[in-house]
């Protein structure tokens, strides 16, 4: 019977705004991001940190990102 038939909901297509330009520029604030507090680091060196203050300086805003954008 055609009656008995399980309509299926087409899945619903995505705006060209999330496919596109969404992505670009999520990319391009996390990039300016580390690249910002990549060179703080490096300006602020206190002499003897050497390479350690860039690379935590760069892990902890990674961490932020996450804590703060993980539900996105």
């Amino acid at each position: 019977d055609v009656l008995d038939m399980e309509v299926k909901p087409r899945p619903s297509q995505l705006h060209w705004y999330e496919l596109h330009v969404q992505p670009c520029v999520a990319e391009l604030l996390g990039t300016a991001l580390f690249i910002f507090m990549g060179c703080l680091a490096v300006l602020e060196d206190s002499g003897g940190s050497g390479r350690l203050q860039p690379a935590l300086a760069h892990g902890l805003a990674l961490g932020v990102t996450i804590a703060v954008l993980g539900d996105i």
